[in-house]
């Protein structure tokens, strides 16, 4: 594609917009890549990733893609046998994650039936996940310059020694500093660290009556550090096991590097996929900024752009254009006056043609069409160039002449102007026999013109068309809207005439230009106010179109309306015909019952005697039962508890049960027990207090409970690499279950990195109810990497 013709159109700006969607250095080295391309089949399959990108970014929203790095130079370093730095296995940690993290996200699109993403699926398929590699990094890596004590037993081991000897040297130090023997020795009652070893300020004129050795001095010579005798060899066991410490660091840092060594080519195979899904995803967040939408393609050289706006114009500001070339003519000639549009709709035409081949979708209207060309050439603006010394026509004709000369039968040529910056008789000749000489060769051609001659070739020209962009003489303004078919009017004279300009000079400007001039040009008038009064007819006719759908709309839910009244009287005579009937059955079941209940009397009196015999059974049944339960129960001989209390175990005689007191006795002497699940009132003579009180179920449960919990919570928890909300969530259950197991202090884990994440943690924290307070983490305990928090 002509390079020239990229930077007149301001390809290369549309590259700097879509450079700022992506998320990695990778996107955007491939971004920087973009050229159009000529081939259908591949513009085809770069439009459908596009296209893949934004119906995924509007139904599941942006991918997780943050993370993404550049691991080329890691992965050759371990491979050659080098050792990664903490800060290298964190950035490929972080790219394991990321492709992890985009397998689950592509998983839950194959929930939905009507998903279909093969392009992305495919990718984010061939992404392999090394949730071993990642967990090991994580594990020992806190920060770039922090290693976690569980990085391996020993250097477990070794730290704790470490923390060890610190506090015995700091003891033997401070009991030396805050000595009356010493005191009058030391500058000032503190200890210091220099080169690595614990030292005491002294001052100079004591220094033969404090033994140690001399490390460093104050600039003035007054003071200086001595590291008494008595730690000397404390400091050497302590020096001792720093160079463990190192040793054991660098261990683990080759055996991490080690891990991502063996699967090197596997994770050099992610990084390329990662870079394509970063790219194409960057491509919908770019369409989905310019509200485009994925164009037609075809190889006839036909444009049919339907609302289309200049991409890098605000879109709420920018006039869309309806513009087309390439089935009934080849040519367009576009007319009309300065500043009304002429230059944007020729680089709105350019551009999205490149941005079409470049796989992005464009800022017009669903079904624009685009043809793809092997050439796209252009020439637009003022080009004069100093150096070579041309003039603007000059330097137009050489940018001409070069266009010419490498011009093939799929080009789609641009011309601003054509013709300018001459005489005009001989520019409009010269403009006309380019055109022609094109038109020839079946070219697609707009250009942009003055010339009344340029006008009238295009009417007379076969397969060449005029259009216009409008202009409002009330207003003196362009209406930047584009016309196709009608050829444009200058309007100087009514320019300068609404400026000011007095009638006679206009009048004699008039008779200065020939005949068929002033003829032509009042046709075009003619022509333009015949064209308003057409639009307007059209735009009238459009709204009473629309009112007349507005009514037949109306008609019909009135129709609807008529229909659902009259089936509810309908109903209601219905629902009112099954009253009666109800009503008159419910009379003659009343006279049935009277009929009944007449016989029924006769056999009443008989009835009632033997209910009055029933009942007297009934009672000394009662009678002899209740002699049988205070035999068998022995709740006569037991005596009532006193001062029964809530929450106190008896035993229920009547139930054999033991339960709970619930309430102290009623006037009547009511007691409410809990006898496991079930609540029941006896009287308080049933009740005996248990001598032994049974452990509740429940509360050997809730014990079990905690002892699990005390056993299996870790003090520590990790939410590294992980979404705020999905950390936030995860860290509410563990406090919860940290509380339960009577821990007392806990480490969250969220690592430097941006800061959301632990301004995230630090707001939960805040109004959390087992939190009594919480602090970033100390010197050796991870820094700002972690939260150590503390629980009621």
């Amino acid at each position: 594609m002509n390079e020239r013709t990229l930077k007149v159109l301001e390809y290369y700006k549309i590259i700097d917009k879509l450079k700022d969607k992506t998320e990695s250095h990778l996107g955007r080295n491939m971004v920087e890549n973009l050229r159009p391309s000529t081939d259908i089949e591949e513009v085809k399959y770069m439009q459908r990733e596009t296209s893949e990108a934004v119906a995924l970014l509007i139904k599941k929203g942006e991918p997780p893609l943050y993370g993404i790095k550049d691991l080329m130079v890691e992965i050759k370093r371990a491979e050659m046998g080098g050792s990664l730095s903490p800060g290298s296995l964190l950035k490929v940690s972080d790219s394991l994650r990321v492709s992890r993290n985009l397998k689950n996200y592509i998983k839950k699109t194959r929930e939905d039936k009507d998903s279909n993403y093969p392009i992305l699926e495919g990718l984010i398929d061939s992404l392999r996940m090394f949730k071993r590699i990642e967990d090991s990094i994580n594990n020992a890596i806190i920060s770039e310059e922090e290693i976690s004590d569980n990085a391996s037993a020993n250097l477990k081991n070794i730290r704790r020694q470490i923390n060890v000897k610190n506090g015995s040297i700091r003891n033997k130090l401070n009991s030396i500093v805050n000595s009356s023997t010493h005191k009058k020795y030391l500058q000032d009652a503190i200890v210091t660290i220099r080169d690595g070893r614990y030292v005491v300020p002294v001052k100079q004129e004591y220094r033969a009556k404090f033994p140690g050795l001399v490390h460093d001095q104050s600039s003035s010579g007054a003071t200086l550090f001595i590291e008494p005798i008595a730690v000397v060899e404390l400091n050497n066991e302590l020096k001792e096991l720093q160079i463990k410490e190192k040793k054991e660091i660098e261990k683990i840092l080759l055996k991490l590097t080690e891990l991502v060594a063996e699967e090197s080519q596997s994770i050099r195979q992610n990084q390329k996929i990662l870079e394509k899904v970063d790219f194409i995803f960057s491509k919908g967040k770019l369409a989905l900024d310019m509200k485009a939408s994925e164009p037609m393609l075809n190889k006839d050289g036909y444009i049919n752009i339907k609302k289309g706006r200049h991409p890098l114009l605000k879109v709420e500001e920018v006039v869309p254009i309806d513009i087309y070339i390439g089935k009934d003519f080849n040519t367009l000639v576009i007319t009309g006056p300065n500043t009304g549009g002429k230059t944007v709709t020729l680089k709105t035409t350019g551009l999205l043609t490149l941005m079409a081949q470049s796989g992005l979708h464009i800022p017009a209207d669903y079904n624009s069409e685009i043809a793809i060309f092997n050439h796209v050439f252009s020439d637009i603006g003022d080009e004069q160039s100093i150096e070579q010394s041309l003039s603007t026509f000059s330097s137009h004709m050489t940018n001409i002449i070069n266009i010419l000369e490498n011009i093939n039968d799929n080009s789609l040529v641009l011309f601003d102007e054509l013709g300018a910056g001459t005489d005009p008789t001989e520019g409009a000749a010269l403009a006309m026999s380019i055109l022609d000489y094109l038109h020839g060769m079946n070219i697609r051609t707009i250009a942009t013109t003055h010339y009344s001659e340029l006008k009238i070739y295009a009417l007379t020209k076969e397969g060449v068309k005029n259009a216009s962009v409008e202009f409002d003489l009330e207003t003196l303004s362009p209406t930047y809207r584009l016309s196709i078919g009608v050829p444009g009017k200058s309007n100087a004279f009514e320019i300068s005439k609404r400026l000011g300009l007095d009638n006679y000079i206009i009048d004699h400007a008039r008779t200065l230009i020939s005949k068929e001039n002033v003829e032509f040009e009042d046709v075009l008038q003619t022509i333009e106010e015949d064209r308003k009064i057409v639009e307007a007819n059209k735009m009238e006719t459009e709204r009473l179109k629309q009112e007349i759908k507005r009514l037949r709309e109306e008609s019909d839910r009135e129709k609807e309306k008529i229909s659902e009244r009259r089936e509810k009287i309908i109903r209601n005579a219905k629902e009112e015909a099954r009253g009666i009937l109800k009503s008159a059955k419910e009379e003659s079941d009343t006279i049935v019952s009277d009929l009944r209940k007449i016989s029924s009397d006769i056999e009443k009196e008989k009835n009632r005697k033997i209910q009055e015999a029933q009942n007297k059974l009934k009672e000394s049944l009662g009678d002899v039962e209740g002699d049988l339960s205070s035999s068998v129960l022995n709740v006569k001989s037991n005596k009532p508890p006193k001062n029964l209390k809530i929450g106190e175990t008896v035993e229920v005689l009547s139930l054999e049960q033991q339960g709970t007191v619930l309430s102290t006795p009623d006037e009547n002497g009511n007691v409410n027990i809990q006898v496991g699940i079930m609540k029941v009132n006896v009287h308080i003579s049933t009740l005996k207090r248990a001598k032994h009180k049974k452990v509740d179920q429940s509360q050997i449960s809730a014990k079990n409970i905690i002892k699990s919990k005390a056993r299996t919570v870790s003090k520590e928890l990790d939410l590294r690499g992980e979404r705020l909300d999905e950390a936030l969530l995860d860290m509410d259950k563990y406090l919860d279950d940290a509380y339960i197991a009577g821990l007392k202090e806990v480490i969250i884990i969220h690592g430097k990195g941006t800061g959301v994440l632990r301004e995230g943690i630090s707001s939960l924290l805040k109004s959390h109810r087992h939190v009594k307070s919480y602090r970033l983490g100390n010197y050796g305990e991870g820094g700002t990497g972690v939260t150590v928090v503390e629980l009621k």
